[in-house]
């Protein structure tokens, strides 16, 4: 790694974490800016799994209130994103290089894609639940006895009764199973994968949504940046680079969140993604 290549990839890591902590979708910059300094594709993937994981660990902290309720649907999606991530991992660096290679621009293509549809697609299944649990609560018989607030809490109870039916849980761990694969295999748009499976679960309550999304995606990287590092996959001098760059990004970003609005950001994200995809695309022939 030169000096040009290791300032490039500091500078990518800067705006990649200033992306992640305000909209998402860093790595459409760092993952792209290790294949342009020279580091082979499976080796790229892998060390930026390894630049981003301690930024997603950060965020876990302000979390632990939203997980209260949580603990089960966080303990069996832990359970299953720890496998999802290994065998993830391990069929990455089972891959020949140059199949992954030829694979860059469709998984990018696709991690652009989710990034940009994801979101309208968790806000429509998120509607069309808590629409079939207001309809369940309204058929419920009433409870002449109870106080206002008790009724509310009831009714409360019966519209976040789809996401604790066994059947459900089964049908999102098979989900998140799938999703955290994609994560130790590629990773890109893992997060919004997740919130849409939530909101198919029957989950309402925002927040708890984006901890549990926080505290699997840092499982499913973290359990993929063992294995990464137990096989050797990790370019450490770049990755060490981007890591502090990450920080510093993610810190700077986080603290102009507020100034700048978020779409913009995601359409920026989008606009990087899409031409990326398009690059890689037309190096290959495609």
């Amino acid at each position: 790694m030169t000096f040009v290549q290791a300032v490039a990839l500091f500078i990518a890591a800067i705006f990649a974490g200033a992306l992640n902590s305000v909209a998402g979708g860093g790595s459409f910059i760092s993952f792209p800016m290790l294949l342009f300094t020279g580091v082979p594709a499976i080796q790229a993937n892998a060390t930026n799994a390894m630049a981003v994981w301690p930024g997603s660990m950060a965020s876990i902290p302000p979390y632990r209130k939203d997980l209260a309720h949580e603990r089960r649907e966080l303990l069996i999606f832990s359970a299953v994103s720890v496998v999802g991530g290994v065998l993830g991992a391990i069929i990455l660096l089972r891959t020949p290089p140059a199949l992954f290679q030829r694979l860059v621009p469709w998984l990018l293509l696709l991690a652009t894609l989710i990034f940009a549809f994801g979101g309208k697609l968790t806000q429509r299944l998120r509607r069309r639940r808590a629409a079939v649990a207001a309809a369940q609560a309204e058929a419920a018989p009433p409870i002449a006895s109870a106080p206002d607030d008790t009724a509310s809490d009831a009714a409360s109870d019966a519209a976040s009764v789809a996401h604790t039916t066994p059947r459900a849980l089964a049908v999102v761990g098979v989900i998140q199973f799938v999703i955290a694969f994609y994560g130790g295999f590629f990773g890109g748009g893992m997060g919004i994968m997740m919130l849409a499976g939530f909101a198919l679960l029957g989950m309402r309550n925002i927040h708890a949504m984006n901890a549990l999304k926080v505290v699997l995606a840092s499982i499913i990287n973290g359990v993929a940046v063992i294995t990464f590092t137990i096989e050797g996959a990790i370019a450490w001098p770049q990755a060490l680079v981007m890591v502090v760059g990450a920080i510093i990004g993610g810190y700077t970003g986080a603290s102009l969140s507020h100034r700048v609005p978020p779409q913009y950001v995601r359409w920026f994200a989008i606009a990087v993604g899409l031409i990326i995809s398009a690059y890689f695309f037309i190096k290959q022939g495609l």
